[in-house]
């Protein structure tokens, strides 16, 4: 049988996926043209924001490289843009003559950015952001000019800000809006976001509006002038306010269009001979920008050229996802809520975590993540497919592990999951599929899954839910590069591994010591890499390396915990959770004098004040004349006791003089996360001993001693360590542990994670079996605590207060 023509207007990614699924369907039914105005093959341009930020190379991003279109006998016409459709004669025609015959055409022409109509617009570095081009141009200007503004705060307009600063630029974001990616998040996500980049050392405007932009003599641009009169400068100008489809080709050539070119739910346009995907097209009034419903209309418009005819599209609930390194976001359907609606909210600013659910007639409708995104697929799912969620509705914000009838909490979640569940949205790809292609096609890393089945491909938010799935397939045979091995951030290739060994090696002492030697791609470093540089070097060198205040988070800064409303905590230090009554008496009238709207007792048995106004922090912490609490530091926090064998009838040791040994022993630890002790007199645990990082447990012949547990959102119980006899032992055990934790822990990574990746059975060898080595490390841990202190009179001393509650920014909320 003679085949038919197929000509397709377009080389992008919703364009070729339909190509893909086309071939899977009907191999030898046509003979395929492809016209892409580009001189490369298609290429995934979600990723445009990686390879500008350098974690990527254009090479890498290519789905289909030239091979693919020959094996598959497809005519690729490069470099040529159509710039006429011959309805009558059936012919398409590009602007250097070539043309081609068609029995059906696929017009696949993506869209163009908007380029707002204002005095400048055509200047010498004016640029939109759709392509690997205008990618090139920005990573070019880069190399020889300072200032950038990027007009648009969306999502597209975030990522090209953020990687021209991770290129060197300074990086101004100009948005009409009152918060960046509003039809994405909500006021609170969005203002959580926006200070997590200003962190990273990015200048906002909100609330602005462009009027012109001003050149200089050789007509390149120079400034940008808002309609209120203020001037910025600007040697590059990234226009990222929106998108339209670029539906003109079709609209000259007679085919309706309205925001798009008008297509019914088989994807055809009113020329039944004509067909339209991707952002080109508007279906039911809506034009697509995202991914995954493209990839859905690929699906449905491969199934009808296939001639099949049995497959709708019928619209699309979209999610979103930021791609900028180290910032969790995701969205999906209606998280704003509205009449109706109810919703459901937690809430950790410090910890830099935010999450909104919002449910209507007992259907999740909406959510908004911010910081913790693991479970985003998840409650994808749970908008798109409409369950009913009233009978899982109090554990419905932990998440899908929290959710009792799973019966999986705490396992391998790809082991959990059925072969039906969806794993990666953008291309629909299911458990079982990626499982039956890594068992049929013998696979063992993550790329050669992608290839196979399309998952991870495009967004790359599934890529570690791929991982866990390989490895449950196949086990050590995976190759898979774990968390440890992945580069410290956007500014350096090498792990923390690797920068941590280099600082040891090679006896660096500074920061900028540290940047020099490994060649730091951008001279600074940002605000994910110099906390962590700055922990290495003071727990490697204590006593050499100085501590670099800037170079930590604000509360650490501060000394108090910042709350939401730009108010402060103060936690002041009982050692074991006790305190007598003069230190009562002096927390009370602190609270009297600086009108304290709370005074409330922690999970960890000390006294908080919160809502202290940042101007009144030096004189609350003198007048209250108590060791600094840590309670906000990467650091030793508290040791919870029970009240011990002297007043509890159960118990068998003195739980409360141990605990304040250990703390006093500990006070002024620094290490990479959060560390927290419990002390329990008796098995009961009345100081809940089993979730710490150290959990300590009397027993009628001494002390049990418990590592690794956590009491987060996600509770993780200790594991057995050891058994010793005396109150010395614990010391010496605890501290050997805490030591090796804080000489090989990666900065961010909980005592939990930490013997997650490299087994508690090599912990043990080291801490349990090597006396000498146990023994060396207790002693580097004392050592480097004989350099630390209270932080709030080391502070006073070193006379950095002042300045430093000048310079407070409410931008600058850590990650927990």
């Amino acid at each position: 049988m003679k085949k038919l023509k197929l000509v397709m207007i377009g080389n992008g990614m919703a364009g070729v996926r339909t190509l893909e699924e086309l071939l899977k369907l009907a191999p030898e039914l046509y003979d395929i043209t492809v016209f892409g105005a580009e001189p490369h093959p298609n290429y995934n341009r979600i990723l445009l924001s990686p390879v500008l930020a350098g974690e990527q190379t254009f090479e890498e991003i290519v789905l289909n490289d030239l091979s693919w279109y020959a094996e598959n006998n497809i005519r690729l016409m490069l470099n040529r843009k159509v710039v006429e459709i011959d309805r009558a004669k059936r012919r398409v025609i590009a602007e250097d003559g070539s043309e081609a015959e068609y029995d059906r055409l696929l017009i696949a022409t993506g869209s163009n950015p908007f380029i707002l109509p204002i005095p400048g617009n055509q200047l010498d570095g004016v640029i939109g952001y759709r392509d690997i081009a205008d990618t090139q141009k920005m990573m070019d200007t880069a190399k020889t000019h300072k200032h950038a503004v990027v007009i648009g705060g969306g999502l597209l307009g975030l990522e090209a800000a953020n990687g021209l600063k991770l290129r060197g630029m300074e990086v101004t974001v100009v948005h009409i809006g009152e918060w960046p990616m509003e039809r994405q998040l909500d006021k609170t996500a969005g203002t959580l976001l926006q200070q997590a980049l200003e962190a990273r050392g990015l200048n906002f405007k909100m609330q602005k509006q462009t009027a012109e932009l001003i050149g200089n003599d050789e007509g390149r641009v120079r400034a940008v002038r808002f309609a209120d009169d203020e001037v910025i400068d600007a040697d590059l100008v990234v226009m990222a306010a929106g998108i339209r489809p670029n539906s003109e080709l079709a609209e000259k050539s007679g085919i309706p269009c309205n925001r798009g070119i008008l297509v019914n739910d088989t994807l055809q346009t009113y020329d039944p001979r004509v067909y339209a995907v991707g952002e080109c097209a508007s279906h039911r009034g809506t034009a697509y920008g995202l991914v995954a419903p493209l990839f859905e209309q690929a699906k449905v418009c491969a199934n009808h050229l296939a001639m099949l005819g049995f497959s709708r599209y019928l619209g699309s609930v979209t999610s979103t996802k930021l791609k900028v390194t180290g910032i969790d976001l995701f969205s999906a359907g209606d998280f704003l809520g509205g009449e109706g609606t109810e919703t459901i909210t937690l809430s950790d600013p410090i910890g830099g975590v935010y999450k909104k659910l919002v449910i209507k007639d007992n259907i999740l409708v909406g959510a908004c993540l911010y910081g913790d995104t693991a479970d985003g697929g998840w409650y994808f799912r749970q908008v798109r497919e409409g369950h009913n969620v009233s009978e899982i509705r109090d554990h419905l914000m932990f998440g899908e592990g929290a959710i009792g009838d799973t019966g999986h909490q705490g396992q391998n979640k790809a082991m959990a999951m059925p072969d039906s569940m969806e794993v990666c949205g953008c291309n629909g790809v299911c458990k079982g599929t990626i499982v039956k292609a890594i068992q049929e096609h013998g696979l063992f890393s993550v790329d050669d899954v992608k290839k196979h089945t399309k998952a991870a491909s495009s967004c790359g938010s599934c890529a570690g839910l791929v991982e866990q799935i390989l490895m449950s397939t196949v086990g050590g045979a995976a190759d898979v590069k774990p968390k440890s091995e992945k580069a410290i951030c956007g500014c350096s290739d090498l792990n923390h591994g690797q920068v941590r060994k280099a600082i040891v090696d090679e006896h660096l002492i500074s920061i900028p010591a540290v940047m020099s030697y490994l060649n730091w791609r951008t001279p600074n470093g940002c605000a994910t890499c110099r906390p962590a540089l700055n922990y290495y070097l003071i727990s490697s060198w204590p006593g050499e390396a100085k501590d670099d205040p800037q170079s930590r988070f604000i509360n650490e800064r501060a000394h108090a915990n910042i709350q939401k409303d730009g108010t402060y905590s103060v936690v002041p230090r009982m050692f074991g959770g006790v305190t007598n009554a003069a230190e009562l008496r002096r927390i009370a009238d602190v609270a009297d004098k600086y009108q304290v709207p709370m005074v409330k007792v922690t999970g960890g048995q000390r006294i908080d004040l919160l809502g202290i106004k940042k101007d009144d922090l030096p004189n609350v912490w003198k007048d209250l004349d108590m060791p600094d609490g840590h309670a906000y530091g990467k650091s030793i926090r508290t040791v919870k006791t029970c009240v011990g064998k002297e007043f509890c009838r159960f118990g068998t040791q003195n739980s409360t003089g141990l605990g304040i040994d250990l703390e006093k022993a500990l006070f002024g630890m620094y290490s990479p996360h959060k560390v927290k002790l419990a002390v329990s007199a008796c098995p009961r645990n009345c100081a809940e001993s089993g979730i710490k990082d150290v959990g300590i447990i009397g027993v009628d012949s001494g002390w049990e001693l418990y590592v690794g547990g956590n009491g987060g959102i996600k509770t993780e119980a200790g594991e057995f360590f050891v058994k010793v006899k005396t109150a010395e032992e614990v010391a010496e055990y605890s501290f050997a542990f805490l030591q090796l934790y804080r000489e090989e822990g990666f900065y961010l990574e909980r005592t939990v994670h930490y013997m997650q990746r490299v087994g508690l059975e090599y912990i043990k060898k080291i801490v349990l079996e090597d006396e000498a080595r146990r023994k060396a490390l207790a002693q580097r841990l004392m050592f480097s605590l004989s350099f630390e202190g209270d932080g709030w009179k080391k502070a006073i001393a070193e006379q950095s207060l002042k300045k430093e509650y000048e310079t407070i920014q409410l931008a600058q909320i850590e990650p927990a």
